[in-house]
């Protein structure tokens, strides 16, 4: 069937539906979802993609591809919404814009308890504590943290209060007066929590309130001739106005609203919004979309609708820089009415100072949009030139990189990067624990490594089923014919290239498995291949280090009779590592939740003397703790080393 016969069949497909609210699923050749929408009258819109009408190139390319439409019946519009925001969920569909997961997006958490801390998360947890957020990334997170505890002279250590109360010496923040010093004893556990209170006002952008507060109590205190504390108030209300100094100002004061820009043309999108509080712009987010995506006004109700659902904070202005249907504007600020459980005023200025201020967005929008658009093109320049170096019949949208690192004979891993336009992507990142490869056999690790990773093609969906359109290893032409090899045992059609090091182990080519491939005139080509050779490498080897610190951190404690993982880890933490666990006496190591006086006299025994002295040992477990035992016999050195128990960054992706 043509095109045209496709087209035909599908308009009248689309004028049989009725004109009701409802949602509407484009399907390909494949019947997979690639587009999901909503309309309240469904027949004039659905139509409208199989008419020959003029269409955005984005729009005509999905419309292009549909084969077959779905739809939906709905009582109205919100139930319509609702159910396209679950749709586009569940399908993930390709032309769809989409938010990022809400688990990574970053927050400041005012922790409870009696002494609360200003701390960095990214996870919502009904802990009883406040949150602020989601921010547009880490570092205005961490800046906005810095910025209020240093405002408000509240600390930023390790400490824990009330434990700590009284004990050493304030630190060096107190001496250069960041710090109130609630470690002194000497700040009243109420004024503390005052000035806690003014920090949720900052991070709710209400500084003018703060601002207030402070002024009439400097005033009270200086009547009561209390001027310490009036003195504090006012080195506060001056770290005030130097950070509102720090702030770019864009409204009057009592200014609480978002602004909601809209960029796109036929490469690529932007949407950019800019969180005004207290007249001060307070944060900003910029959601930059692909050329497949398709993002038109009408899309952005539902947009906006999942934004806001993320977000604690929802002012009581909504302004967008750009026209829309006034129902969808009813209907959007009825969503956000609801969410916030006040009223939501969402509307387009036209005129004066509020249509000046969305002009801006808009103009941050568009030059985001350009920005985006000049780093895609140097990079898929860099892949093109790539793709002419290595003679490859397409362009390398997904490229995999594989490594092997052991230790010894043991702990063999490879390590498997994904590189996606340009760009790591480090949530396709997988590791693999070799398991058939006797020795320190390269050549065989690799052909598991890539025979496993490979045989996951035909699932159904995943990172994995996505096949790679260049596979680059770490090393010479022996691991590019082991693995060409195995790819011409399964059938699989890969250009398979190595990466070569020189004799100081920086890249210094590309091969097959007859000649090498210089791409030091590329100097983008190079600087691409280099960081994708020491990106699989530092991967492979943190893999592996993890493995090997695992297994070094128990091993020797557990060939003690009675002690297993799980108390081996109990007594590294509860000591403090290997160096105290060797120190401590039989008393020490009983005091540890879950050892047994018998498991302590045979950790003791073992570090200080023979299995013969294990009894004596558990005699002593009953002494105090800090009593002196006078050795049974001859310290004797451990039979295996153990490692102390550190911090690990198990960074993105997963072990296979």
């Amino acid at each position: 069937m043509s095109d045209e016969e496709i087209r035909r069949r599908l308009l009248e497909k689309a004028n049989t539906l009725p004109l009701t609210p409802g949602v509407y699923l484009m399907r390909d050749r494949g019947g997979r979802v690639i587009y999901v929408g909503k309309s309240r009258r469904l027949k004039s819109r659905v139509s409208q993609y199989f008419q020959n009408s003029d269409k955005n190139t984005k729009t005509a390319r999905m419309v292009s591809a549909v084969r077959d439409f779905d739809y939906y019946l709905c009582d109205n519009e919100m139930e319509a919404l609702s159910l396209e925001n679950t749709l586009i969920k569940q399908h993930t569909p390709k032309y769809n814009i989409r938010l990022k997961d809400a688990k990574s997006y970053p927050y400041i958490k005012i922790t409870a308890g009696e002494y609360p801390r200003l701390v960095f998360t990214r996870r919502r947890d009904a802990d009883r504590a406040r949150y602020f957020g989601p921010y547009s990334g880490s570092g205005t997170a961490y800046a906005l943290i810095e910025l209020v505890n240093r405002t408000l002279r509240l600390p930023n250590c390790s400490r824990v209060f009330p434990r700590d109360i009284g004990k050493g010496r304030p630190c060096i923040y107190y001496q250069m007066n960041r710090c109130c010093g609630v470690c002194t004893g000497q700040v009243p556990p109420e004024e503390y929590r005052q000035s806690v209170r003014d920090a949720a006002e900052l991070l709710g952008g209400r500084s003018e309130a703060v601002r207030r507060r402070l002024e009439a109590d400097m005033l009270r205190f200086s009547e009561q001739e209390n001027f310490e504390a009036a003195a504090r108030c006012r080195d506060t209300l001056r770290a005030l106005g130097a950070l509102r100094e720090k702030q770019k100002v864009v409204a009057s004061p009592d200014t609480e609203q978002d602004v909601v820009a809209l960029y796109s043309d036929d490469f690529c999108s932007c949407i950019s919004v800019f969180c005004i509080r207290a007249g001060v712009l307070h944060d900003s987010q910029d959601f930059l979309f692909g050329a497949d995506s398709i993002l038109e006004p009408e899309d952005m109700t539902s947009f906006l609708a999942e934004h806001y659902k993320l977000r604690a904070d929802i002012p009581p202005k909504v302004l967008l820089a750009f026209e829309t249907d006034p129902e969808d504007l009813g209907m959007l600020s009825e969503v956000l009415s609801s969410l916030a459980g006040r009223r939501v005023h969402v509307y387009t200025p036209e005129r004066g100072t509020l249509h000046t201020l969305c002009a801006l967005v808009e103009k941050n929008a568009a030059e985001k949009a350009k920005r985006y658009r000049m780093d895609t093109e140097t990079k898929e320049g860099t892949l093109v030139r790539l793709a002419g170096l290595l003679s490859l019949e397409s362009y390398p949208e997904r490229i995999e990189a594989y490594d092997i690192s052991n230790f010894g004979s043991e702990h063999l891993t490879a390590g498997m990067i994904v590189c996606r336009d340009g760009a790591f992507c480090k949530a396709d990142y997988r590791s693999f624990r070799i398991r058939t490869v006797e020795g320190t056999d390269d050549y065989a690790s690799m052909r598991e490594a890539l025979s496993r990773r490979l045989a996951h093609l035909s699932d159904a969906s995943g990172s994995f089923s996505e096949p790679p359109d260049l596979i680059l290893l770490d090393g010479g032409r022996g691991h590019v014919s082991a693995v060409r090899e195995l790819l011409r045992g399964l059938g699989l059609e890969i250009p398979v290239f190595g990466m070569v090091k020189d004799d100081y182990h920086k890249t210094r080519a590309l091969c097959t498995a007859e000649e090498e491939i210089s791409i030091a005139r590329q100097q983008d080509v190079f600087s691409l291949i280099y960081r994708i050779q020491e990106e699989v490498h530092r991967y492979t080897l943190r893999c592996m280090e993890a493995a090997k610190r695992k297994t070094l951190t128990t091993s020797a404690l557990t060939v003690i009779p009675g002690i297993g993982p799980a108390k081996a880890k109990k007594l590294l933490l509860a000591l403090g590592g290997l160096a105290a666990l060797k120190a401590a006496d039989p008393g020490q190591l009983a005091a540890v939740r879950g050892i047994s006086r018998r498991d302590a006299g045979a950790v003791y025994a073992y570090f200080h003397g023979g299995a013969g002295e294990a009894d004596a040992a558990n005699d002593a477990a009953d002494a105090p703790a800090g009593q002196e035992m006078e050795p049974a016999g001859q310290v004797a050195e451990p039979a295996g080393q153990v490692a102390e128990p550190t911090g690990q960054d198990t960074g993105t992706g997963g072990t296979v």
